[in-house]
């Protein structure tokens, strides 16, 4: 037992973090660094270690607990003594093995890398993901007389043609039937995005239209998933004139976008584009996760140029400020951005399979193996979910345009840098960004951690409201007032103290969707109202097909 303790603690050592990394995508080995660990720390996680494989071996053949971990929490893995043993003797190994990345000697970065790898690693090796081991998985291949194992290697087949792992019945979708439904028409398109102006439901409008910004990294419909959860639909209720800019799915031809062609071509054409139709000096403005990065910089393209045409702007779990990255910053560092710049700095495409794959595997166990142990092993149809079958709907990034992105912002920084960054000829300032602005963030937020969509409260110096909702990037932006769920927290006194923790401290916590407070908020920025109007666009601006439009189901 002493002696596979000590090749564990080796292997560990010997460990080449560029290596660990080649099933995952930071492209590049780096050099292993010299890992040591905690003499204290190390001793009491053997102390434990053996100590929990005898607590283990006395059990005998009495089906020992696995803790609720849900993998391991069906029936058939608790009448199955062999089953729940190997369970446990796996999460024994999987607590020991995330300890010793607890007790490693080394900064940071490094020490976040080693947690990752192993968190990998350990998720990858659950016993549930194999068939011999899966008492659930043999059980049901024994009550079907083998059909779930057909079925499985079916629904495999079938995913390898696909080229990803289905989280959702993908059949029972389609964009514009029965996702992406909210009527409107295509006002405006170029090389880079259609821009979709939404049919006013009520009989006045605001006289501020309002224009939403999506991330480009997915499809916008995420805004606009069916009728009872889209936050495009509530915003038109609200007597908002709403637009959406509608990102095109990059092919060959876009392979040389750049970040400042996304910005003018983009975000600052949007703008113009809908004070033009609506003939509105200012409009009202909202950015969602990377949809906010570039509605900030296209701010302050705009500011720097001496032009204000947003009024008030939204930040929706959105990173100006890239000093918190959360779980992203272990793929990120020199060498891996080098390699990327290399690679397609100059021109190619960033698979939307690939970016797909990256997130999802920073939650493995809930986005990866849950759905090839239900898929593969039990034979199953994962159920219809809206959000998973977007998730699954993936873009394609130009080359140029990421490997900036990665350079700037993840790496060294320089959007918060005052004058660092020269984006479409001018220099870039966020603190020339005087409006008005709302900024959420998600708690349990993965992708923007919720202490870096705070930061951007220190970089704006207008004035601004800061909320945090539960939950995470998705599902904590995606709540509508009606389902009643997931709390929101406020100070009532508007105070932005250096950071998130103090905030926190005199924040009270509200039942419930977070967008009825932005629709107050938002209606206070929005002027007087007029009539709504009769028909889309205006002038040259006329409508050329119906809403979600063609650009959104384009495939990558």
């Amino acid at each position: 037992m002493t002696e596979n303790w000590s090749k564990a603690v080796q292997s560990l050592q010997s460990m080449d973090l560029g290596a660990m990394g080649a099933s995952l995508p930071t492209g590049t080995a780096t050099k292993a660094p010299d890992i040591r660990f905690a003499p204290d720390k190390l001793q009491a996680l053997q102390q434990q270690y053996l100590q929990d494989v005898m607590g283990l071996f006395s059990q005998g053949m009495s089906a020992p607990s696995t803790g609720g971990d849900k993998r391991f929490a069906g029936e058939a893995w608790g009448s199955n003594p062999v089953a729940a043993f190997s369970a446990a003797v796996y999460l024994l190994n999987a607590r020991t093995m995330m300890g010793l990345a607890d007790a490693v000697e080394a900064d940071a970065k490094t020490r976040n890398r080693i947690r990752f790898a192993i968190e990998q690693w350990m998720a990858a090796a659950a016993p549930s993901n194999f068939l011999a081991f899966n008492a659930e998985a043999q059980k049901k291949a024994l009550d079907t007389k083998g059909e779930s194992i057909a079925k499985g290697m079916q629904n495999l087949v079938h995913d390898l043609q696909q080229g990803h792992v289905s989280m959702t019945d993908e059949s029972l979708f389609e964009v514009g039937k029965n996702v992406a439904t909210t009527e409107g028409a295509v006002v405006f398109e170029n090389a880079f995005f259609q821009l979709i102006e939404y049919k006013p439901l009520t009989a006045k409008v605001y006289e501020k239209p309002f224009l939403m910004v999506p991330p480009c990294i997915n499809k916008f419909y995420i805004l606009d998933l069916q009728p009872d959860n889209s936050l495009v639909r509530y915003a038109v209720a609200q007597g908002h004139r709403t637009f959406v800019v509608s990102w095109r799915n990059p092919d060959a031809s876009m392979e040389k976008a750049t970040w400042d062609d996304y910005i003018e071509q983009a975000v600052i054409k949007a703008i113009s584009v809908t004070q033009e139709i609506t003939g509105a000096p200012s409009i009202n403005a909202l950015g969602f996760c990377v949809g906010g990065t570039m509605l900030g910089t296209a701010l302050a393209v705009l500011a720097a140029r001496g032009e204000e045409p947003v009024a008030s702007a939204t930040l929706l779990t959105s990173l100006l400020d890239f000093t918190d990255t959360g779980i992203l910053d272990v793929f990120i560092d020199e060498a891996f951005v080098q390699f990327r710049e290399k690679e397609m700095g100059k021109g190619g495409l960033m698979k939307g399979q690939d970016l797909a794959s990256t997130f999802s595997f920073l939650r493995p166990n809930d986005l990866v193996w849950n759905y090839v142990v239900g898929n593969y092993l039990k034979g199953e149809t994962p159920p219809p979910f809206d959000l998973l079958y977007w998730n699954s709907d993936s873009t394609n990034l130009p080359g140029p345009y990421y490997a900036w992105y990665l350079r700037n912002t993840y790496l060294e920084n320089n959007l918060v840098k005052p004058g660092k960054l020269t984006v479409c000829g001018e220099k870039v300032d966020l603190n020339a960004v005087d409006i008005p602005v709302y900024i959420y963030g998600s708690r349990e937020d993965h992708i923007v951690p919720i202490g870096g969509a705070y930061a951007s409260t220190q970089v704006l110096p207008g004035k601004k409201r800061f909320v945090m909702g539960a939950s995470g990037h998705i599902a904590g932006v995606i709540n509508p007032p009606a389902k009643n769920k997931r709390s929101h927290w406020i100070r009532a006194d508007g105070k932005l103290p250096k950071t998130q923790t103090a905030w926190l401290d005199g924040a009270v916590e509200h039942p419930g969707s977070w967008w009825t407070d932005w629709s107050t908020w938002l209606k206070s920025h929005a002027g007087k109202q007029i009539a709504a109007p009769k028909t889309y666009g205006k002038g040259k601006y006329k409508a050329t097909e119906a809403a979600p439009g063609s650009y959104v189901k384009a495939k990558a």
